[in-house]
């Protein structure tokens, strides 16, 4: 009786100019391991199916409990996480690939930079000027917690921007996690200070008005965050605030 392997086909690019080209891998099986686990195991011993010794994986991870987004990739031709993605549940061989809405650095890591950027036209955060005695913030109710509290679990995984058709390298369109977090800080009481700020960036070129509704971003979502609600609720108020520009002086 043969001894049980992993078996793996992974995508392998060695610079940003270079080809991709496919590499395939055979590891001893491990029950209830993960993606994550076996790039590890052939870092350690970086032997290919032929029984050549190559250069190891290179890939992107922190957390490995699926918080920081840093090892998102596409696995079997679905963007998840490589920490998630239990071999036992995966249809070998497992086929690794980076993500493709995002220049290739080496191999599974991708230059994210473009959806940072995004962030902060957007300014997702909380502006301070000191930390100045105001006295208590305002109250803020259950429904209003529950809300943020969602938005609040995006880990910049940008897997809504893989799936997005309108999200591509021919445009400069925000995309769906720059949207929701204009809407988390819009909702902060002192993050909304500069609400308008946000609501001018999501209007000018490549803004919330690209945004095709395909609803992929919503259904890909790891953290199941409500981001077509994000759009909707953000496109509201861009309109509000148009008119405002329009008819108030």
């Amino acid at each position: 009786m043969s001894e049980r392997t992993i078996e793996l086909r992974i995508q392998r690019q060695d610079t940003p100019e270079s080809e991709p080209y496919w590499e395939e891998f055979s590891l001893p099986y491990q029950p209830n391991s993960n993606v994550l686990a076996c790039l590890q195991d052939i870092q350690k011993n970086p032997i290919n199916k032929e029984g050549k010794k190559v250069k190891p994986v290179v890939w992107q991870s922190n957390c490995h409990e699926e918080v920081c987004g840093a090892c998102t990739m596409l696995i079997n031709h679905r963007v998840r996480q490589g920490c998630s993605a239990i071999i036992d549940k995966l249809h070998q061989p497992i086929i690794l690939q980076p993500m493709s809405k995002f220049p290739v650095q080496r191999d599974l890591v991708v230059d994210r930079q473009r959806a940072f950027e995004s962030l902060k036209k957007v300014k997702a955060w909380v502006p301070m000027d000191g930390f100045h005695d105001l006295g208590p913030g305002e109250k803020i109710l259950p429904d209003h917690q529950q809300t943020a509290y969602a938005l609040s679990q995006c880990m910049s995984c940008f897997s809504c921007l893989e799936v997005c058709p309108q999200f591509n390298k021919d445009n400069n369109f925000i995309g769906a996690a720059a949207i929701s977090q204009a809407r988390l800080f819009n909702m902060h009481p002192t993050g909304k200070l500069i609400k308008n700020e946000r609501i001018d960036a999501l209007t000018e070129e490549g803004g919330i008005h690209l945004c095709g509704n395909a609803q992929n971003c919503v259904q890909h979502c790891p953290k199941s965050i409500p981001l077509t609600e994000s759009i909707a609720e953000m496109g509201k108020q861009a309109t509000v605030r148009m008119f405002t520009k329009l008819f108030v002086r």
